[in-house]
């Protein structure tokens, strides 16, 4: 499962919509912008833990008490939500600047006023993160990071790259099986924003 289907499961498939209500946003440009913006989220997530930064991302899903943000828009929309999703993006992203860009980005190919936008994605990030954290209890994600400090065959960062890389499962020498994380990272998109997004936005 994508971070766009995961979205769209949201509080029973009214996720997006709920959302788009909490910020006076059209519905329709809700899932148009969900439908550019989530891809570039999951990839980018996928490209910081493979660029050295796994044990980042991993931490940023810790902390069971996120899954509310993926079970109910107005804490998602609220400023605590959307502070979290930003800082959420800026982590993936490589700066404030870069997730600012990604917005204006998506504004302008939607249509949607920059400073709705400005609202939506951090709110929408930290939906995402929620979401990924229901699917990805503290246990399974303390598994994950145990791996990734543990050194020795298949158990130190390459072990956990090549397991991502690799499609996610446990290697021959045993590395820790990402399965799950490989794909919730998995864009699902057309690329029509991605390549653009990826090339100039992420750092």
């Amino acid at each position: 499962m994508s971070i766009m289907k995961l979205l769209q499961q949201a509080q029973g498939g009214q996720g997006i919509a709920q959302l788009a209500a909490q910020l006076g946003l059209d519905e329709a440009k809700a899932n148009q912008l969900t439908g550019l913006l989530a891809p570039v989220i999951g990839s980018a997530a996928k490209q910081r833990a493979e660029s050295g930064g796994l044990e980042s991302v991993l931490g940023a899903l810790r902390g069971e008490e996120q899954a509310q943000m993926f079970e109910d828009a107005t804490v998602a929309a609220s400023p605590a939500g959307q502070q979290q999703g930003m800082a959420f993006l800026e982590s993936l992203m490589g700066g404030q600047q870069e997730a600012q860009g990604l917005a204006s980005e998506a504004a302008s190919r939607v249509g949607v006023d920059q400073s709705t936008v400005a609202q939506f994605l951090p709110a929408l990030a930290a939906m995402a993160q929620g979401g990924l954290q229901k699917q990805m209890p503290d246990s399974s994600i303390d598994g994950m990071m145990q791996a990734f400090s543990g050194g020795g065959q298949g158990g130190g960062l390459m072990g956990m790259v090549s397991g991502l890389l690799g499609g996610g499962k446990a290697g021959a020498q045993g590395g820790p099986d990402l399965s799950m994380l490989t794909s919730m990272l998995d864009a699902d998109g057309d690329g029509s924003i991605l390549d653009d997004v990826m090339g100039k936005f992420i750092r």
